[in-house]
């Protein structure tokens, strides 16, 4: 199936590691040419650029801060003056620390909502003008399961990603009309380089236990589903959240 991504743009943000870099490397796999935004992690986004070309696809590395309003506009300028356009946003970048509420602080509310929240607002506001402009976009926004039916210890994430989903379905309705669709993913948990595998060896079983299909994600459970939202299949679909869950939040 010809997924009409060939030659389309596409900016992932967090696009370095891990998930992020799944999805760079699934979107380009079918043709599009992938701008693999980072903040730190210089050497992964150009071990995925090179992974890219290696087999066969087109890919180019931007470092940016995504809570920093005014490096988005210049980052995302800079791809439309390297590639011409801008036709899918990928909104992966987070940052999910656990605590309960009442051991973390106002600052460290503030880190979230900068990185979940306002990070993907600031990408989808430099982004609009030129998918409009193209004629068309999508915009896929990835957020954790807790967004949706809550979960403990991720008081602030939840919030932040709730805020994202919120917009997504306010955004889905004023963008239809210029053929932008905007979506979102909600994930279950995803074992990364970023767990910690003393915490996941300790609840492991009990974890497990709370997914229907028994297993916990991987990083490769989600960038079909980012694929097809980015293509042709995802033409007529907007304002919608998929849970890739295992099942997690079927009663959500």
């Amino acid at each position: 199936m010809d997924t009409g991504l060939k030659g389309k743009v596409a900016l992932v943000t967090g696009g370095a590691r891990d998930v992020g870099a799944a999805i760079s490397e699934g979107l380009a796999a079918e043709g599009a040419i992938v701008a693999v935004n980072y903040n730190r992690s210089d050497r992964d986004a150009n071990d995925v650029v090179d992974a890219i070309k290696a087999a066969g696809g087109s890919a180019q590395a931007y470092g940016c801060d995504v809570t920093d309003y005014t490096s988005v506009t210049e980052m995302v300028s800079k791809i439309v003056a390297d590639h011409g356009r801008l036709d899918i946003l990928v909104n992966n970048a987070g940052f999910t620390p656990r605590g309960y509420f009442m051991d973390t602080t106002p600052d460290e509310w503030r880190r979230v909502i900068d990185t979940c929240f306002y990070g993907a607002m600031n990408c989808c506001h430099a982004a609009i003008p030129h998918m409009k402009e193209a004629g068309g976009g999508r915009i896929i926004s990835l957020m954790g399961d807790s967004s949706r039916v809550g979960e403990t210890g991720l008081t602030m994430t939840g919030a932040a990603r709730g805020g994202t989903l919120a917009a997504t379905k306010s955004l889905a309705r004023e963008l239809g009309p210029n053929n932008i669709t905007v979506n979102a993913l909600s994930l279950g948990l995803v074992t990364t380089s970023h767990t910690d595998p003393a915490w996941l060896e300790k609840y492991r079983d009990r974890l497990v236990k709370m997914y229907p299909l028994r297993r916990l994600g991987v990083v490769e459970d989600v960038a079909p589903a980012v694929v097809f939202f980015a293509g042709a299949g995802g033409a007529w679909i907007t304002g919608q959240v998929l849970s890739i869950s295992g099942g997690y939040s079927t009663a959500g």
